[in-house]
């Protein structure tokens, strides 16, 4: 039942992503280019994100009321509150791709699952990138502080 829900619901996330434009570079960069410096700046995907503020602002508090997900034991939620030198460059770095390609993990996902080449080689560079950072940071050599371990209390019996 479950995996039949995360399909349901990256279905749904991948429809709302098309049809609100975030699957098109030159929509998503026409977003980001505040300035006008590349063409007219259209701030059309404000209302994709108060749409998603509005949803999770409504339900979000209602959801976290249940003492358990309805799909889970327990909740998965972060613990950590503090900007570290690793989140702020992570974010940066991020947000320089986002804005040199267009693309973020999610849309580009959806655009390379429907054949855009482009999103596929921004999928592809995403994934290698991954892979340096998991035997950069992640390696035995690397020290203890650089990759802080993440618990996940699922895998805490495994």
């Amino acid at each position: 039942m479950t995996i039949v829900v995360a399909y349901l619901a990256g279905a749904v996330f991948g429809l709302g992503l098309v049809l609100s434009g975030m699957t098109d570079p030159a929509k998503v960069i026409g977003f980001l280019d505040v300035t006008g410096a590349y063409g007219a700046w259209d701030g059309s995907l404000m209302f994709v994100m108060g749409g998603a503020i509005a949803v999770h602002a409504t339900t979000g508090r209602l959801i976290r009321r249940r003492p358990q997900p309805l799909l889970d034991v327990s909740w998965h939620l972060p613990t950590r509150r503090d900007l570290d030198a690793r989140l702020l460059g992570g974010a940066a770095i991020f947000g320089a791709g986002w804005g040199l390609a267009g693309y973020c993990p999610g849309p580009g996902l959806v655009g390379a699952a429907g054949g855009l080449t482009g999103a596929a080689v921004f999928v592809a560079a995403m994934l290698a990138g991954m892979l340096v950072e998991h035997a950069v940071l992640r390696a035995p050599h690397a020290s203890p502080t650089s990759a802080p371990a993440v618990r996940d209390e699922r895998l805490a019996g495994a």
